[in-house]
């Protein structure tokens, strides 16, 4: 399903285009008006990286979650834990290789365009790692890897709720995503990686 403002219930694939039949004309309206909302929330957000230092912060912030950010978590927890924090390291690197095995398949089913991409009026303060927005791989995977470090070591909670506050506002003010997107891979990391590190937890 493309996913974009102009494309509400076009379905395509491959070799194949046809109109998906909504189920109401006001579920269109109402989608419509939803995609509209998420896009005047960018504009807003990404007004807020106007200046030379929250432009900098956000674009930093970003980078970090291209990977840069897990090695200097595994480097905290272990210089916190010492060896016995294994588990949390080992625990947080399954989370991210499930988040990487899912959300890429996610975001080829939906193929929504990124922000700058629908409004070239927005700015794109630096590369993207993939074509499409929804959702957020960076929150995704971030939420993935502080699940357990959250759920071995609790007193870390508000500041894993600090990051990925400051994730999330880093990539909608990036303009490679939309708020939806990043509540979305926050909302699928939390689902997925809570339960498997509270499992796992369980067992050693």
């Amino acid at each position: 399903m493309t996913f974009a403002p102009n494309q509400i219930s076009k379905v395509q694939r491959p070799g194949v285009s046809f109109d998906l039949q909504l189920p109401s004309p006001r579920s269109s309206v109402w989608f419509a008006k939803f995609l509209e909302a998420d896009m005047k929330a960018v504009r807003f957000i990404t007004r807020t990286a106007n200046s030379s230092g929250t432009r900098v912060f956000a674009i930093i912030v970003s980078k970090l979650g291209n990977g840069w950010i897990y090695p200097i978590l595994a480097a905290f927890v272990f210089a916190a834990w010492g060896l016995a924090g294994y588990r949390i390291v080992l625990l947080a690197a399954v989370n991210a290789a499930l988040m990487h095995c899912l959300y890429p398949i996610i975001k080829r089913r939906f193929r929504r365009l990124r922000p700058f991409r629908v409004d070239p009026s927005l700015p794109s303060l630096l590369k993207t790692l993939d074509e499409y927005s929804f959702p957020s791989g960076h929150a995704m995977t971030l939420t993935g890897v502080l699940a357990p470090i959250v759920v071995l070591w609790p007193a870390t909670a508000l500041s894993a709720i600090l990051m990925g506050c400051c994730m999330a506002w880093s990539r909608v003010a990036t303009g490679h995503h939309y708020p939806s997107d990043v509540v979305a891979g926050v909302a699928l990391g939390v689902a997925v990686s809570f339960p498997l590190s509270l499992c796992c937890v369980a067992y050693f």
